[in-house]
This record gives C-alpha cells, sequence and structure tokens, in this order.
C-alpha cells in the first residue's frame, strides 16, 4: 500500500508502512496537530488537570485524618469522644469536598474530550479532503476513514490514561513517599527503591515492545483496509464468483493480524507477571522489617495499618503505569498515522493572483507535457490547442491516447509536468481549483452518487439552488420520470456510491446536476453510454439545450454521437493527430479518425 509521504524538495508517492522514528521530534508533530484544538478548550482542560490534582492529594491527605483518629481511640479515654468526633466531621468535609472535585472534573473531562475528539475528526477531515486526486487514488478509503477515528480515539485513551491515572499517579506516589518519609524515614527508602525498578523495568520493557505495537497497528489497519475494498467491490465479487477466494485472502490477512495480536498480548502479560515479582518481594521486605520496629515499640499499630493501606494504593497506583506507558505509545503510534496526512502538502497548491468571474470560456493548452510519476511514462508531449469560447470539440482516440489526463489536467486534479493551460488567457494555476472547477460542469461516464436522497445529490451541482430549481433540472434531464414512481419520490435514498440506481439512472442524476449548475465548460464523458435507446433519446433534446452557448467538450468512445461537433480533436500517444469536422476527417483516405469511423460504421444514428 501506497501513502503520499513529506519530503522538503517535493511531495511524492513512497512506501506508508515502513519503519519510523518515534522520537521526540515525531511526538511533538502528534502533539502540535493536538494542542490545535485543545487551545479552543483551555479552560475545561486546565480545570481538569487542577481538580484531578487537588483530588488526588486528599486521597493521602484522609487517612491521615483515621490514623489520629486511631491513636486518640487507643487511649481508651472517653473523655476524648469530643475530639473523635471532631475528626470524624472533618474527614466527611473533606469527603464531600473531594466527591465535588471529582464530579467537576469528570464533567469537565466529558466536554473537553467530547468537544476536542469532534474538532480533531474536523480537523482531520477538513484537511484530508482537500488532498489530490492522486492521494486518493494511492490509498484505501476505508484506511483513511479509520486513520481519522483512530486519531480521535487516540487522543481520547491518552487523556483518560493521564487523567485517572497518570496525573494521579504523580501525585499520589509524590504524597505517599512523603507521608512514609513523615512517619518512619527508612520505610520510604525502601518504597524508594522499589518505585524506582517498577517505574524503570516498565519503561525499559515497553520501549522495547513498542515496534510490536506498531505492527499490531499496522495489522489492523491493513485488515481494515482490505476488508473495506472486498465490501465495496462485493458485485465483482458475486459475478466473478470469487466468494471461496475472497474469504480465504481475506482469512489468511485476519490470522497475520491475529497472530502479532496475540504475540503482543503475550508481550504484556510477561510485564505483568515481573511487576507482580517485585511487589510480593517490596510487601514482605517492608512487612518483615515493621515487625521487628513493632516488636522493638519502634511503630504503633495504627501506624502499620496506615503504611498498609498506602502501600495498597501506591500499588494501584503503579500498577497503572504500564497501562499509562501503554496508552502513550499506542496513542501517539495511531495518531501519527494522521498527522502524517496532516503534514504532507497538497500536491496541487493554491496561488490566487486572479480570479475568473464572468468568462466567456475559451481554453487553450499551450505547450503542455504531462510525464506520470508512477512510471515515468509521458502522457501528453508538448501539446497544444485552443479552444474558442462556445465551440463544440469531441476529443476522441484509442485507450491511453491522453483523453482521460486531458480533462483531469483541465481541472486541474493533477499538476503540469511542463506548458500551462488557460482560460481566456487566464493561468489556470493563478486561481484556485474551487474558482476554476465553478466554472466547469463535468459528467463522467461512471457517475458516483452519495449515499442521500436523490434531492440532494442533484443538488449538489448547485448546493444553494431551491426545490423548484432541482425539480426543473430532474425534469430536463428525465430523471422524474423514474423519481415519480418512487415510495419517497425524491427523498430516496440511492445506497452506497448510487448502488439502488441503474446505470442510465445514475448517469440522468449527473446530467441534471450539470444542467443545475449550468457552468459556462461542459465536459461530457460518453455521457449517454450508460442509457438504454429509449433513455438516450428522451435527453437528447436536454443536452442539446444545455450546450447552447457553452464550451463542449466532448470525450467520445462512441463516434456516432459527435458528428454534429464543431471540431473533432484526434488523439494518439498524447499528440494531436488530427483536428476538424466529421466531414472532413471521414474524406480523407488513410487517416486514424476514418479508420475507427469505420470501424463503428454500423451503429449510426444522429446525436449530438
Amino acid at each position: 500500500m501506497n501513502f503520499l509521504c513529506y519530503s522538503k524538495k517535493r511531495t511524492k508517492i513512497c512506501p506508508f508502512f515502513v519503519e519510523r522514528d518515534y522520537s521526540n521530534l515525531r511526538r511533538g508533530l502528534v502533539l502540535k496537530y493536538f494542542w490545535q484544538i485543545i487551545r479552543q478548550y483551555k479552560l475545561s482542560f486546565f480545570t481538569v488537570i487542577i481538580f484531578t490534582i487537588i483530588g488526588s492529594g486528599l486521597d493521602v491527605y484522609i487517612p491521615f485524618q483515621y490514623l489520629k483518629l486511631w491513636n486518640v481511640l487507643s487511649t481508651n479515654d472517653f473523655t476524648v469522644v469530643s475530639i473523635a468526633k471532631s475528626i470524624i466531621i472533618l474527614v466527611l468535609i473533606l469527603n464531600l469536598i473531594r466527591w465535588a472535585i471529582r464530579r467537576v472534573s469528570a464533567f469537565s473531562l466529558v466536554y473537553f474530550e467530547a468537544n476536542t475528539m469532534a474538532g480533531l475528526r474536523k480537523q482531520a477531515f477538513s484537511y484530508m479532503i482537500g488532498h489530490s486526486h492522486s492521494f486518493f487514488a494511492n490509498n484505501f478509503g476505508g484506511s483513511l476513514t479509520q486513520r481519522i477515528n483512530k486519531y480521535a480515539r487516540a487522543f481520547e485513551k491518552l487523556t483518560d490514561r493521564m487523567a485517572s491515572d497518570g496525573l494521579p499517579l504523580v501525585v499520589r506516589g509524590v504524597g505517599i513517599l512523603v507521608a512514609f518519609y513523615t512517619l518512619v524515614p527508612k520505610y520510604s527508602y525502601i518504597l524508594g527503591v522499589f518505585c524506582a525498578v517498577f517505574l524503570i523495568t516498565a519503561f525499559i520493557y515497553i520501549r522495547f515492545k513498542l515496534k510490536y505495537d506498531v505492527i499490531a497497528s499496522e495489522a489492523d489497519s491493513k485488515t481494515t483496509g482490505v476488508l473495506s475494498d472486498s465490501i465495496s467491490n462485493h458485485s465483482s465479487i458475486q459475478l466473478f464468483t470469487g466468494h471461496e477466494y475472497e474469504k480465504e485472502r481475506v482469512g489468511e490477512i485476519v490470522q497475520d493480524q491475529k497472530n502479532k495480536v496475540v504475540f503482543n498480548w503475550y508481550l504484556w502479560e510477561g510485564l505483568g507477571t515481573i511487576q507482580l515479582f517485585y511487589t510480593f518481594c517490596t510487601e514482605f521486605i517492608i512487612f518483615w522489617i515493621i515487625l521487628n520496629d513493632w516488636k522493638l515499640g519502634l511503630v504503633t499499630l495504627p501506624v502499620i495499618v496506615l503504611l498498609q493501606s498506602y502501600f495498597v494504593r501506591l500499588v494501584d497506583s503503579l500498577w497503572s503505569f504500564g497501562a499509562i506507558v501503554r496508552a502513550y505509545y499506542e496513542s501517539f503510534a495511531d495518531a501519527y498515522e494522521m498527522t502524517i496526512v496532516l503534514n504532507t502538502p497538497y500536491e496541487i497548491v493554491d496561488n490566487e493572483t486572479q480570479v475568473l468571474s464572468d468568462i466567456e470560456g475559451e481554453v487553450s493548452f499551450d505547450n503542455v507535457t504531462y510525464i506520470y510519476e508512477n512510471n515515468n511514462s509521458k502522457i501528453l508531449d508538448d501539446f497544444s490547442l485552443t479552444i474558442p469560447a462556445g465551440q463544440k470539440v469531441a476529443i476522441v482516440g484509442s485507450s491511453g491516447a491522453g483523453k482521460t489526463t486531458f480533462v483531469r489536467l483541465l481541472m486541474r486534479l493533477f499538476n503540469l509536468t511542463s506548458g500551462k493551460i488557460m482560460i481566456d488567457s487566464i493561468d489556470i494555476k493563478n486561481i484556485t481549483q474551487k474558482n476554476l472547477r465553478e466554472k466547469i460542469s463535468f459528467v463522467p461516464q461512471d457517475p458516483i452518487l452519495f449515499h442521500r436522497t436523490l434531492m440532494e445529490n442533484i443538488r449538489y451541482g448547485r448546493r444553494n439552488a431551491t426545490d423548484d430549481e432541482v425539480l426543473v433540472a430532474a425534469h430536463l434531464a428525465h430523471c422524474d420520470e423514474f423519481i415519480n414512481v418512487l415510495p419517497n419520490r425524491y427523498n430516496t435514498y440511492v445506497g452506497e456510491r448510487g448502488i439502488k440506481l441503474s446505470g442510465g439512472e445514475r448517469q440522468r442524476v449527473a446530467i441534471a446536476r450539470a444542467i443545475l449548475k449550468n457552468a459556462p465548460i461542459l465536459i461530457l464523458d460518453e455521457a449517454t453510454s450508460s442509457l438504454d435507446s429509449h433513455s438516450e433519446f428522451l435527453i437528447q433534446d436536454a443536452l442539446h439545450k444545455l450546450i447552447q452557448g457553452k464550451t463542449t467538450i466532448v470525450i467520445a468512445h462512441r463516434l456516432s454521437t459527435i458528428r454534429e461537433m464543431d471540431r473533432i480533436i484526434v488523439l494518439e500517444k498524447g499528440k494531436i493527430v488530427e483536428d476538424g469536422a466529421h466531414e472532413e476527417l471521414t474524406n480523407k483516405k488513410s487517416g486514424l479518425y476514418k479508420k475507427l469511423w469505420d470501424l463503428q460504421a454500423g451503429g449510426f444514428r444522429n446525436r449530438i
């Protein structure tokens, strides 16, 4: 699988799943993009931090009050009941304060995480959707979707761990060590050594295991991409009876992911075994020494109970350290996949120095060369062509001649290798992509629709159009003939990629979009190829009206559809080999167009 990666010199296609350097620089990159959203919710962010610190501090301080209570009660002097009650009242007040602080912290965390995660998804999608045609052609849609979700969930995982375990661990750990030192200093030294060994071991172990976390994460992304690819192409699987093949192929990938995940989990169990051994040994050493000190009268029973309580709390907090570090690295590993996208410069960069407003529609290619970067093949070679405003031009040629590339370059889906393309003498690289594409209507050969209603899909041609304008466009494209018989009519959902509609119905929706958009430049990529004879006949009049006064470019596969074009441009290996009207080219004795025409001569009908 390929992925657009960052290069100082230029954007290029490179392998995505390569060994990556998770240095501070990489983590800093993730934090930079996180902070762009976090700073919008700074109040809730710092509320969570401050209240978590106070609440964790109370976790250490409140048991000290119980020690005072036990010391008072151990005197067996009933005259001090009032003192004992005052301590209980203080504990109640402290617990109520801790309860209130935790509730405020919890609600602030919910608000902070929900809003920040939504912001991160918007941030990721907003930038990703601006990438070029090549970017999406080289990546599975399912994997890109998962990358956005993993990016937001990585933040959630990291924040949850830091708020519920990370900060409390630091505060409780320091507080308990101070408490041990206050009560019996020598125990704090033993506990300090235990904490240091415990944490260092966990850190080193997890650093060693990091590469296996990355492998497991990448296996998960690969599985998602393959599943998405197979499910999206379910019709091909059915038509080519590929069920067993796909089951075996997907099964192998899922099995490979399972093996990597299971090995990763076994490693975690190994860390838990080591940490549990440290805990048993330290507890034994501390309480062996405590028993000797108690025998000598150096410590009291209430102090022993308090120390045991603190030790259990500390171990609980330390036990979460492995999960904290694991979440830390996993979160950065997951988020880093998305930050590569965020940090990848756009291949097609806007340079707004001029604006296309009311244009005539003249299109000019001036010595254009385009070399396909993946295989270094030259698609267009020193190509020059001028199409006057309002002229109807057909582009024909054999497969691979450069017809599709011609259209994609005009719409700035690719960057030119050399030369320039102009509309009304304005170089298209000096206007924004949005401004350019607003002036072009495009009807593809195989339209892809959103899983939205028919009304929404047609209105996509001009999103501020009224319902009445949508209905008029649908009528001109003869969409209403099949829409009006549907139970929900224009509120009918068309399914993913428009799968609930036939090919001809999808194409009529695409034509309705173009009619609604009413742009001065119109590109038809064999716009009637998927229509049956009846449907094709019905929309001829609509297309005749649509092209009036517009610069029209028809990518022709069936030559019988282009007899009435003003000019026919014949391409071969990225060059213009013939240019003229239909009659002129068919009268040539040995022209390429005449050869192509003779091959299709049996299917004449006058069309556009």
